[in-house]
């Protein structure tokens, strides 16, 4: 199956990257993080050691040891969404050094940066919302969330047991996804790019990796039975918020699920268009969830200048509202979590009836 096309760019993208490089050169501002995110960096990554450290070699008490499960939890999420993220945009900082080894934190965490950067930055942004391009929609025979997709009879219930699937995302990722995409040589129906020898040496020194730092070696320390509830609250709470932040970007009521003609493959909309009806934001005036989630609340920000820091999403928030205003384009946005959260689910209950 060949890549959807998109309309030739109108007036309407050129007018949005003009003010936003009006935006940069008056401010003097970089695109890239700024220290205040070098610190986040920091305090993110020493929390989860000191957690991690904590947990495996002093073996607190029970009811402490699960609590700090819990936050370690958190903190792999809020690393992906502050750190690994913005690497993996070249975002994260000026230096491309500090860029490559923000996008590597992924690889210690579990995952591998070399599938993330195929299956989000090459496909996800480019073809988002779009069945059978799009992975990030295609949790099927589990889910449906695309009136395009296949409904069985246990969607009618999605919208009450998605919560379970999701708290599942972060162990299916590491133990199951990661190697689809690798035996099978592609991101959905999208070819993998060819693996060089050192993405071939990464990809499993890793992942024999992690099974030593997260399975072989708490086992030994603390036994089976602590290590495994530990571990299942660590990736369950990992998973869980993970999956909830990137679905509310894209499927709740009101985003787009266009796809292309059948014969030509072409899309109606151009590209920047098509990012804003398929995207939405959420409580983005809120600085403690933009904070926690690595600014990935200003979701349609972040689809048209991926390689704009999160930190910058704020100051350009408004720019975006004002040139969608001008042009007529619809602009997605939720005033609070709760909301887009309730959206989520009133969505899911509709794909599942439907």
């Amino acid at each position: 199956m060949s890549l959807p096309k998109f309309a030739a760019p109108r007036s309407f993208h050129a007018e949005l990257k003009r003010r936003i490089s009006l935006h940069f050169e008056t401010t003097g501002k970089p695109t890239t993080g700024s220290t205040g995110l070098l610190s986040k960096a920091a305090l993110l990554l020493t929390g989860f050691v000191v957690l991690y450290v904590h947990l495996v070699f002093f073996t607190p008490p029970a009811a402490l040891a699960l609590l700090e499960a819990v936050l370690l939890g958190g903190v792999i999420a809020a690393i992906g969404f502050n750190v690994m993220h913005d690497g993996a945009h070249g975002s994260f900082s000026q230096h491309k050094w500090l860029n490559h080894f923000a996008a590597f934190t992924l690889n210690v965490l579990g995952g591998s940066s070399f599938m993330w950067n195929m299956k989000h930055n090459v496909v996800h942004h480019a073809y988002t919302n779009i069945d059978g391009v799009d992975d990030d929609i295609d949790v099927q025979p589990w889910m449906r969330l695309s009136r395009t997709q296949k409904r069985y009879r246990l969607h009618r219930f999605q919208h009450l047991y998605f919560w379970f699937l999701y708290c599942m995302l972060y162990l299916s990722w590491i133990f199951v996804m990661d190697y689809q995409k690798y035996f099978r040589r592609k991101i959905g129906s999208v070819a993998l790019k060819p693996m060089a020898l050192s993405d071939h040496l990464v990809f499993w020194g890793f992942k024999v990796l992690n099974l030593a730092l997260y399975v072989a070696l708490p086992i030994y320390t603390l036994g089976f039975l602590p290590w495994l509830v530990g571990f299942l609250t660590i990736t369950c709470v990992a998973g869980f918020v993970l999956s909830l932040v990137f679905q509310l970007a894209h499927t709740v009521e009101h985003t787009a699920f266009p796809m292309p003609d059948e014969a030509s493959r072409k899309m109606d909309d151009e590209w920047a268009i098509h990012q804003i009806k398929t995207t939405a934001n959420f409580a983005t005036n809120s600085r403690v969830i933009s904070w926690l989630v690595g600014g990935l609340n200003f979701q349609v920000e972040h689809h048209l200048f991926p390689k704009i820091s999160h930190v910058h999403y704020p100051a350009i928030n408004q720019i975006i509202k004002q040139v969608c205003q001008e042009f007529d384009v619809a602009y997605n946005e939720f005033p609070r979590m709760r909301s887009a959260v309730l959206s989520h689910v009133l969505f899911l209950r509709q794909m599942g009836r439907a």
